[in-house]
């Protein structure tokens, strides 16, 4: 997951958004690895899969609408990144994780993305 992030975080600094195709690439790499590895991820790892989800589950949400051509592809990508968020929450959840404590643990994966 830390390949996924570092590469999160070229992609943060670009100044220009990525290709429709390298941006289903990275997606479909992030689907990949959870859906064969999610099961046995520590708890840092889920919480840095769900930050790579969030801010994919952003990006194609504010893609549906800008880019009419791409819009369904876009939307499916969107809801499949909120059901990870949603399934990484409920999983730190249960492990005893408040919602702040995810919040913040957000808050600090995204200051190191600087």
């Amino acid at each position: 997951m830390e390949e996924k992030l570092n590469k999160l975080k070229e992609y943060l600094q670009m100044d220009k958004e990525i290709s429709v195709e390298e941006f289903k690439d990275y997606y479909s790499g992030i689907i990949e690895h959870l859906n064969r590895d999610y099961s046995q991820m520590d708890q840092n790892t889920r919480l840095k899969a769900r930050y790579i989800c969030s801010i994919l589950q952003a990006n194609a949400e504010s893609r549906s609408r800008r880019d009419k051509k791409n819009s369904k592809i876009f939307r499916k990508m969107s809801a499949k990144c909120m059901f990870w968020l949603d399934a990484i929450d409920y999983r730190l959840h249960k492990e005893g994780l408040a919602q702040a404590d995810i919040e913040q643990a957000m808050s600090e994966i995204n200051k190191n993305m600087g």
